[in-house]
């Protein structure tokens, strides 16, 4: 029998994108210590398999909320909800993100638009309305996912390393806001890893993808958990990670951008990686093509 946690087993977390790669791992970590859960992504069903594996295996209760967090409304619909249901979220995982891979100019307007949205402005909008509760409490945990990306320019996938950036400057001015508060902000900053991300931004075919040792989820989830349950503001998962950060901060602008290029460019390895070895990340990306009909590329409208 699973031992309970007797601090957490009340207490919930809420985590977005939890269908696949951190967030998948992520909820599981939560599960594993006694949080309730309520977990949030797009594809109903698949939350539903996934919330039913939860409670069987962790014995803790798990509400499936199915929103599409592109949708401006959704991130007040999604505090709505927990109101209505009676619950303290006493964590807040903040998980969800899209990139787009490309040049700039030749990416669909609305697609980037999109995901700022996602990445940027449900983020926002979810941590201002849990916050205020959490500080009106005096105690609470919020974890957001930035990645290495925010530390340098990144062609290619311009728009989501913009916004990672923002995440990484938003979650550190918070954590400065809430210091006295009992709320902890903790910003998780990890590196290319193995998960669908890579499907949904249409850079499967790149060097990154293709060849290099990727990070496993587990270890991410691990990595951003540990510092989020002891109050840290930021934490850099993987010791290569950590270099490429260094480095980034030591580097100017243009000789970053530069680096970051060939990662991205598109590898002539015909032997290389084609898809995710992590388990509900693979099965995301599945899910993916059967709806679209397509082997790259996100979920369709």
């Amino acid at each position: 029998m699973k031992e309970v946690n007797l601090v957490t087993r009340n207490k919930y977390a809420l985590i977005t994108g939890a269908t696949s790669g951190f967030g998948f791992e992520l909820s599981r970590l939560l599960a594993k210590d006694s949080y309730n859960l309520i977990l949030v992504a797009r594809n109903e069903g698949r939350l539903q398999q996934i919330a039913d594996n939860l409670k069987m295996e962790f014995g803790i209760e798990v509400t499936p909320l199915a929103k599409d967090l592109f949708n401006p409304q959704a991130p007040q619909e999604i505090y709505d909800k927990v109101a209505e249901m009676g619950v303290t979220i006493d964590v807040l995982v903040n998980d969800a993100g899209q990139g787009e891979w490309g040049k700039f100019a030749e990416i669909e307007l609305q697609r980037s638009l999109d995901i700022i949205q996602l990445n940027i402005s449900s983020l926002v909008a979810l941590t201002r309305l849990f916050l205020t509760d959490m500080i009106a409490r005096g105690e609470g945990r919020i974890l957001q996912l930035g990645s290495e990306a925010g530390k340098a320019p990144m062609p290619l996938l311009s728009v989501y390393a913009a916004t990672k950036a923002f995440v990484l400057s938003f979650s550190a001015a918070l954590s400065n806001e809430v210091k006295d508060t009992g709320v902890t902000i903790t910003v998780l900053l990890p590196g290319a890893a193995d998960t669908d991300f890579f499907h949904k931004a249409h850079a499967e075919h790149t060097k990154t993808y293709r060849e290099e040792a990727l990070q496993t989820p587990e270890e991410v989830a691990l990595d951003g958990y540990e510092a989020l349950m002891s109050g840290e503001s930021k934490v850099i998962s993987g010791g290569k990670t950590k270099m490429h950060v260094l480095m980034a901060n030591m580097m100017p602008d243009a000789a970053n951008a530069a680096n970051m290029r060939k990662n991205m460019e598109p590898s002539d390895k015909t032997d290389g990686r084609t898809e995710p070895g992590h388990e509900a990340s693979a099965v995301e990306r599945e899910k993916i093509s059967e709806q679209t009909g397509t082997f790259s590329g996100d979920y369709k409208s």
